[in-house]
């Protein structure tokens, strides 16, 4: 049996649920070491506990990626368990309860950015000090339909997934001779948890998010989502860099 990631060291945020989980599942099938990085870590526990059942490889580091020092601990705990870090997928992400820039508070746009978008640059920077001496190294971004329109969400989700899109881009190109590929995935609407951090959605902005959901032709699941995360993650997409794929059943084609 040829296993896509025979070897590899992943590190997966946000992956006690949604998403993520699937992601850190499908990789540790393929043959990756997972770390399962998450705010709960009783959660991301359950997770490494279903792999090695499996028989997969993996262990468990719970890590907030808004505070520098939990990123720092996420890969000071991955190289001591395995040594090095191949593959980094950043999906940890919150939504924003639809509000829009007339209602929009300097507390919620901050809270935002720093899960979606500084985050990202963190695992990102650290990641790349590692990949850079080994002239190898994978990342894979989590972006979102609402990284690509104007109305999926609300004004600081848009704007900070938009963020992650030019992340990807400029990563994908400053690096790509150096051995060093970064891709992004837009899902449109996908069964997760992440709606559990939609509390009181904002209802003007609801209602103008929502205008386009009538054309979405379905919802997609977890799993749909990691197999295009272990595309980009193994050698099959050698000649992707710089771009975004978007997962959502046609949706966005309109």
């Amino acid at each position: 049996m040829n296993l896509k990631l025979t070897g590899k060291v992943a590190i997966v945020t946000g992956a006690a649920s949604g998403m993520g989980k699937a992601i850190a599942e499908l990789f540790a099938v393929e043959g990756a070491k997972v770390v399962v990085s998450d705010l709960h870590l009783e959660n991301a526990t359950q997770v490494v506990k279903e792999i090695k059942e499996k028989g997969g490889e993996a262990i468990a580091v719970q890590a907030n990626v808004a505070m520098e020092d939990d990123v720092q601990r996420l890969f000071n705990e991955t190289t001591n368990s395995y040594g090095t870090v191949d593959i980094l997928v950043n999906n940890a992400g919150i939504m924003d309860n639809f509000v829009p820039a007339g209602e929009l508070t300097d507390e919620l746009w901050e809270r935002v950015f720093a899960v979606n978008s500084t985050g990202p640059m963190r695992t990102i920077r650290k990641a790349l000090a590692i990949f850079l001496p080994k002239s190898a190294g994978v990342i894979v971004n989590i972006a979102s339909a609402g990284g690509l329109f104007g109305s999926r969400a609300g004004t600081a989700y848009t704007a900070s997934k938009h963020a992650v899109v030019g992340l990807t881009k400029n990563v994908g190109f400053q690096y790509a001779n150096k051995g060093i590929r970064c891709n992004a995935i837009a899902p449109g609407g996908v069964m997760t948890n992440i709606s559990a951090s939609l509390t009181a959605p904002n209802p003007f902005g609801a209602e103008r998010a929502m205008a386009g959901m009538a054309i979405n032709p379905r919802v997609g699941d977890a799993e749909e989502i990691a197999k295009v995360a272990l595309f980009l993650a193994s050698d099959e997409s050698s000649f992707v860099n710089g771009t975004i794929i978007t997962a959502d059943a046609g949706w966005t084609a309109y």
